[in-house]
């Protein structure tokens, strides 16, 4: 960066939700920030203590990405919970429960 020119801010949002409580924060970050670094200066590590950014899935508008990668303006960080259940093995059980239906003939 030369001297005298003000580093270029881009504005980002990041997500997190559990099922009683969602936070959406917008920040400003420079250029050059990474995912992680948007994520830290949300403010929502403190406000869930919860997320394990180690063990975090991250995404940009539904799109995995890693945390090392480079923000650009306008995106959306979404942090992900960890799934409960497999939501293959959930249908499977579903399907396996359900009684087939009689034919009217």
């Amino acid at each position: 960066m030369s001297r005298g020119r003000k580093p270029i801010r881009l504005h980002v949002e990041v997500a997190y939700a559990l099922r009683e409580r969602q936070a959406l924060v917008g920040v400003e970050v420079e250029e050059c920030a990474t995912i992680d670094e948007a994520i830290e200066r949300s403010g929502i590590l403190e406000a869930f203590p919860e997320i394990d950014l180690r063990q975090a899935i991250v995404g940009i508008f539904g799109r995995p990405v890693a945390l090392d990668e480079q923000i650009r303006g306008g995106d959306r960080v979404e942090i992900y919970r960890p799934l409960i259940a497999d939501p293959k093995e959930v249908r499977r059980r579903k399907a396996g429960r359900s009684t087939p239906r009689s034919r009217r003939g």
